[in-house]
């Protein structure tokens, strides 16, 4: 239990104890911040889960489908059979976020598409 100071009563007043990635998680659903941090959260999950950050020119992320640009066919080639791994690495991934916030039920990515 922590106190917290109720203006209109002019007393403290008790409350129950919210835990930090609770509170940055409201914050960001309150001040609308999840699509960018979103965003953010999603290429750093692309580059920890395919290896391939050195040769990725950008992501991106849009209801579900992930848009990558790889600048090498060779690499490009190789991701594309890998293409079911990646999308369940980068799901439980970002499903062990505790900064993502997912707006939906079921997977975040839903496909990926690899230029």
């Amino acid at each position: 239990m922590t106190m917290a100071y109720d203006v209109r009563t002019n007393r403290l007043r008790r409350k129950e104890a919210v835990g930090m990635d609770e509170l940055v998680r409201e914050f960001i659903k309150e001040m609308r911040l999840s699509s960018g941090v979103n965003r953010l959260r999603v290429a750093e999950a692309w580059n920890a889960v395919s290896g391939a950050s050195r040769y990725t020119l950008g992501v991106n992320f849009d209801k579900g489908v992930m848009y990558c640009t790889i600048s090498s066919s060779v690499v490009r080639n190789q991701l594309y059979f890998q293409r079911d791994s990646l999308v369940k690495s980068l799901n439980e991934h970002l499903g062990n976020d505790p900064l993502f916030v997912c707006e939906w039920d079921g997977p975040v990515v839903k496909s990926l598409i690899l230029r």
